[in-house]
Order: structure tokens, then sequence, then C-alpha cells
């Protein structure tokens, strides 16, 4: 099959929609697929385009048989806001269409799958895939319009109605619509996508990646580089620190934990908050920073935790499944997640760690005392949610899945579009 995936994040960005398109690329390319990349350059977490590659101008790549990556400039903010976010994601838009535009009719593919965020890039990726005769998926991380609105980014009543209008026509146009979590499937289907039209594609786990035996030594090693003790209980959030993560929080219940020798926490990742965070943190012997960890030594990272850590804002737990949570889980270790009661994230850790109220640091304290003062507890809730990880958030059966839905879509009519000329040329 042969399928155009348009993702302004991916590889090799280690975390969040970048790690993932990755991901998913090269698993239909080992099914198979020829697949052909819109995307571009690296920048994310850091905000800066990452070394190699170049935010002004055209470049491709063959990373590996059966994928080509094509990528288009984009403009970076320094520092990141709504506004700025809005225009890095229309200069991404403006470059990548006439890309789009030329494989749509050139190459012609069979589906056209787009990555949103950005959102932006969903009308162009319709209409590639009505100019090549093909299938339009659109693939929801999460639900940014939602999440602006509820976490105070946008505020305008008429503004809301108008976007979230224009939205409603977008998703009903394509042909399949696809997210990671059960509740925002409610939420599309609130949005007016039919059910037939929508699937679960959650974010998977490279389990053999995170196998919590196998990394031990590595782990006690990465323990020892930090100056972390054998008795000491180490608290791990790993992942993007930007502002809708509510960081905040963990600073300040480390400040009310100074006492406690035996705990130290451990933030690992880049983004718009590190700066702030680290200077929020001084002065705290107990707060380690770190940052984001290559794709091979991740398993030691997050065996290396007794505790795992997932703040969040208020209101965003349904709008925002963190990617982060799959890996926290396999690692085989409990997680202290920031959720609203009867949130998805809420159900999920109520069996393998404990929910406690978004933006309070008084409730993490003590979840994580109440936690770090019984290892028994800490071992069975372990153990839950690494069988948690193993039972629905297999890479294998997530991307064996994703195969079957694209092929059952294509078995489909194809929707006209202009005739189909003579044989195209290699991409």
């Amino acid at each position: 099959m042969k399928l155009l995936v348009l993702s302004m994040n991916f590889a090799p960005e280690l975390t969040g929609i970048g790690k993932y398109s990755g991901e998913m690329v090269d698993g239909l390319a080992e099914r198979g697929h020829q697949v052909v990349v819109v995307c571009a350059p690296p920048y994310y977490p850091a905000w800066k385009v990452g070394d190699g590659h170049a935010a002004g101008r055209y470049t491709c790549e063959r990373p590996r048989q059966g994928v080509t990556v094509y990528r288009c400039p984009l403009w970076v903010p320094r520092r990141p806001s709504a506004a700025s976010r809005l225009l890095h994601q229309a200069s991404f838009v403006l470059s990548s269409l006439p890309v789009l535009l030329w494989l749509a009719l050139r190459w012609r593919p069979q589906v056209v799958l787009a990555v949103a965020p950005a959102t932006g890039c969903a009308p162009a990726a319709w209409l590639a895939a009505r100019l090549a005769g093909a299938r339009a998926w659109l693939h929801v991380q999460d639900l940014e319009l939602d999440a602006a609105f509820k976490m105070g980014f946008l505020r305008s009543a008429g503004l809301k109605r108008a976007l979230l209008a224009a939205e409603r026509t977008l998703l009903g146009a394509f042909d399949q619509v696809s997210t990671i979590s059960r509740r925002m499937l409610r939420q599309l289907a609130c949005k007016g996508v039919a059910l037939e039209r929508t699937c679960l594609l959650p974010n998977w786990v490279q389990l053999q990646a995170v196998e919590p035996q196998a990394h031990a030594v590595a782990a006690a090693a990465l323990r020892a580089r930090l100056g972390i003790g054998v008795g000491q209980r180490v608290l791990l959030f790993s992942g993007t620190m930007n502002r809708k993560q509510g960081l905040e929080v963990l600073v300040q219940a480390a400040q009310q934990l100074q006492q406690r020798q035996d705990i130290v926490f451990v933030l690992c990742g880049n983004g718009e908050m590190r700066s702030e965070l680290e200077a929020s943190a001084q002065g705290l012997h107990q707060v380690r920073f770190l940052d984001l960890q290559p794709v091979g030594e991740l398993g030691a990272l997050l065996t290396m935790a007794d505790i795992h850590l997932l703040p969040q804002l208020r209101n965003a737990a349904d709008l925002v499944l963190p990617s982060k949570l799959g890996g926290m889980l396999a690692s085989g270790r409990p997680v202290i997640a920031a959720a609203d009661d009867g949130s998805e994230i809420a159900q999920i850790v109520r069996h393998c760690g404990r929910r406690v109220e978004p933006e309070s640091a008084a409730a993490f304290v003590q979840a994580i005392e109440a936690l770090c003062d019984d290892p028994e507890q800490r071992v069975q809730l372990g153990q839950a949610a690494r069988q948690c990880a193993e039972a629905t958030l297999s890479s294998r059966a997530v991307l064996d899945t994703l195969d079957k839905d694209l092929q059952a879509l294509v078995a489909v009519r194809q929707p006209q579009g202009p005739p189909r000329g003579q044989p195209q040329p290699e991409v």
C-alpha cells in the first residue's frame, strides 16, 4: 500500500508526537507498505532545530527501505506563546502544501494520513487525498482547541463558536478519524463524527525496551551517576517541560518534602519551562535535572524510578492523554497522576498508582509519602502497572491493528479523483 503521512513532528524527536509518528512509519514499512512522510525538521521539545537540520530549506531523506521523508521549512519561535504557536504552525502548513499537492498528483497514494496537532495541516491533507483519489485519515493526538479554551489560552466566546464549528466540519470530511483514548473517542462523537468512521489508536509501548529486570544494572549505574544513594527513593518525571504539564507543582512538593532525606526528585526533559523550574528549585538538594535520554537508555531511566509522577493542569485529563503514561506503566512502577475524578487517567491509575487533585502540591506530598513508606504496596501497584501495559499497549498489537484498519479502509470504494495517468515516477 502507498501511504502519505503528514506529521509536523517526526523522528528523530525523542518525545511526543514525533516519537510516535516515527515509530508508526517504521512499523508500517516493516509490514511491507511504501510510506512517504511530509514533516518539519526536528525541533521539539527544545524549540530549536536540531543539529544537522535546517529550518529554512526543503530536504529529502531515505532513512530506511520503503520510507521517504520530505522535511519542509518552518518558523520556530524562541519563546512559544499562543500567538507564536499559531504562526509557527501556519509556516509549516504553507511550506508543506506544495509538497503534499505534488505527491498527491504525481505519486498517487492510496491513503493520506494526517496527525493532529497540528490541526491546521488537516485541510491540506484532505485536499491531497481527494486530488489523489485516496482515502483521508485523521489521527487526533490531542483535542487542542478544547484544551486551549479549557486552560484559558483562548477566551473569546465568538471565536470559540467559530473554531469549533470549523473543527466539526473538518472532522466530518475525513473517511476515518482515530484517537488515543476511549474518552477522546466520545469527544469526537460529541463533535458529530459518526462512530463507524472512528477507531482507537492508542500510543503504544515498546515493551521489550522497558523490561524492568533487563535494565537493573544500567538503572543502578544511572542512580550512582546522579548521586542517589541505595536507600533513597526516586520520584521521576520524564517528558516535555511545557506549560500545560503543570510542572510547578512538583517543585512545590519537593519544597514541602525537604526534610525527607530518603526522597529524591528527578526531573528529566527539555522544553520552555526547564529554565524556570531550575530557578525555582535552586537550593533544593533533593532535586536533580536531566536532559531527555536517548532511546537506548529509556529503559534504564524509567526503571530507575521507584515512583513515577504525572502532573497535569485541571480539566485537561480527557483532552490530552499523555503518551509518557505508557512507558511509566511498562516500567513496572506505580504512578501518581494528577487527574480529575472519573477521567480516563484516573481509571487507569486506580489499579496501579494513585490519583491526586490537579495543581495540588499537598495532594502530591500526601501520596508520595504514603507510597514511599509502604514498599509492599509499591511492588503490588508496580506489578499491576506492567500487566496493564502488556495487556493493552504492546506496540506490535497496536500497529497490527492499524495495518488491518488501513487495509479495510482501502478496500472500501475509493472516492473519485482525477484520472490516473501513466506509471508514476519513483519517490
